[in-house]
């Protein structure tokens, strides 16, 4: 640094990126200086320079260097700002010390400091205690902890096991292995490492009675209040203990039960427009962030789903970390994920699409539904994304609530003669996938379902009760070799809804 670049620093006054000492018997400060700015920006103390920012220079020896040197010392972890020194004139010199900045939470003298515009403050003990923890996240982290002891691979859920190698081959997300053994499936998903079983297997898979005791926080806790807020007495409640994948099914089986839709049939169409208070998509989307990259070292943490008459919060134990803020959570954004070896699961078994994209795809999708932006908050060592509903007539709200039937407008069709009501997509995908006979399984992957159960009550049976689709062998309806075609009436239905469209 020469005189000038050095006149050009001190005219931008003391901040928090440059402090002013007039000697080196200030030292002291001067390192708890160096300190703060290690845990922030960054950036130069200067020895030689009065606080309204005169050059006034001091003389440096040997001792004056070393004096500093032995000061900085009692930084923790060691730290070795650059030194310089600046003539001024003969036997005066401003001394240079460049501090780099953002790195791992250090101490001067066995306190942390922070830097607050020119001043130095002790920094609170969980904010050090919480970046101490990044700092070690990359080596050391609950997910990558081998399981407790006596935990095995007969622990895991087999079955969801080979989906998700299934899916991840499909998706084109995982190479096809050459063995396809359980613990190979593990190994390739980087699950085990140096032969043992590490916790994300059992966050992901886990299934056993036995490890509710050892894993008590894999827990999801939904409920559906009478009111505003929790204050409010509830109609729902429910806990679930279980792995990453069931824990997902059961939070979305909540909502399909609790979140009302409106519905209408459009002139034209065979298909009957839905519209959900909130976006499955994105509902969808927050859950299995809530799930990837929760704190799973909290043993009373749970996931939590909360519907509310005018709102629904989704929650995750733990907080933002790595710099990120929830204004930024809104914006373009590098994904760190707390969990990426439960994170790299999900991804390859199809649940989330690109890191980094999931919050920007609830914000898109909540604005295609109607819905207001979401919102997220940290709150009492949690992560609350919160839900606005869709802006829909309050007497819609309340029928689509009750079951009862919307009155029809004079953009709606009448139902076809001796149908219930009009048909849902997911009701019409089959009717036009069912002219060859196909079985269970096919309808829910053209539908995309996956309760059997729910596909069952929700899809199937009314299109059977309706004569649309018949059974290939109706003496044995749980026959495994059974399969739907489509009826007379059927083909009736899909003719005459071709014809309206036409006209």
């Amino acid at each position: 640094m020469n005189i000038r670049e050095l006149k050009e620093i001190v005219s931008e006054g003391e901040s928090e990126r440059l402090e002013f000492k007039r000697s080196t018997g200030q030292r002291t400060e001067a390192a708890k200086a160096v300190c703060a700015m290690l845990n922030g920006l960054g950036g130069f103390v200067l020895f030689g320079v009065t606080d309204k920012g005169e050059l006034i220079g001091q003389e440096v020896v040997a001792k004056t260097i070393e004096d500093i040197t032995a000061e900085l010392r009692k930084v923790e972890p060691p730290a070795f700002p650059d030194i310089e020194t600046v003539t001024l004139r003969k036997g005066s010199s401003v001394i240079v010390l460049t501090v780099p900045g953002g790195g791992s939470p250090y101490s001067f003298d066995g306190r942390p400091y922070l830097r607050h515009g020119p001043t130095n403050r002790v920094m609170p003990r969980d904010e050090y205690e919480r970046r101490l923890v990044e700092r070690l996240h990359a080596n050391r982290r609950w997910e990558n902890e081998p399981v407790a002891e006596g935990v095995s691979i007969r622990d895991l859920d087999e079955e969801e096991i080979r989906t998700t190698l299934e899916n991840a081959i499909r998706l084109g997300r995982l190479e096809p292995p050459s063995r396809r053994d359980v613990r190979s499936i593990l190994q390739g998903l980087e699950l085990i490492h140096d032969g043992k079983l590490l916790n994300a297997a059992v966050a992901l898979y886990g299934k056993t009675d036995r490890l509710k005791v050892l894993y008590p926080q894999l827990s999801l806790r939904v409920a559906r209040f009478r009111g505003p807020n929790r204050l409010s007495d509830f109609s729902d409640n429910r806990e679930y203990w279980g792995h990453s994948f069931s824990l997902l099914k059961r939070a979305e089986s909540f909502l399909m039960d609790h979140v009302p839709i409106a519905g209408r049939v459009v002139p034209g169409k065979m298909v009957r427009e839905d519209r959900p208070l909130y976006p499955p998509r994105a509902t969808r989307e927050a859950l299995a962030n809530a799930l990837c990259h929760r704190d799973y070292s909290i043993p009373g943490g749970a996931v939590s789903v909360a519907m509310y008459d005018e709102h629904l919060e989704i929650a995750n134990p733990g907080s933002l970390h790595f710099g990120m803020t929830p204004e930024k959570l809104v914006q373009p954004h590098e994904s760190r994920p707390w969990n990426p070896i439960i994170a790299g699961v999900f991804y390859r078994a199809g649940i989330i699409e690109k890191w980094g994209m999931g919050t920007l795809n609830i914000l898109d999708w909540c604005s295609e539904n109607g819905n207001p932006a979401p919102s997220w908050v940290e709150q009492a060592g949690s992560l609350i994304l919160t839900f606005a509903p869709r802006v829909t007539p309050p007497e819609e709200i309340r029928k689509a609530r009750t079951g009862t039937k919307l009155a029809p407008s004079r953009d709606q069709v009448e139902d076809e003669p001796g149908t219930k009501s009009a048909l849902s997509r997911h009701q019409v995908e089959i009717l036009l996938s069912s002219r060859e006979d196909k079985g269970l399984v096919e309808l829910m992957a053209i539908t995309g379902r996956t309760d059997r159960t729910k596909f069952r009550h929700q899809v199937l049976n009314p299109l059977l009760e309706e004569g649309l689709v018949e059974m290939t062998i109706p003496g044995k309806p749980r026959s495994s070799k059974q399969k739907y075609r489509l009826t007379e009436k059927g083909r009736r239905y899909i003719a005459d809804a071709g014809r309206q469209g036409k006209e």
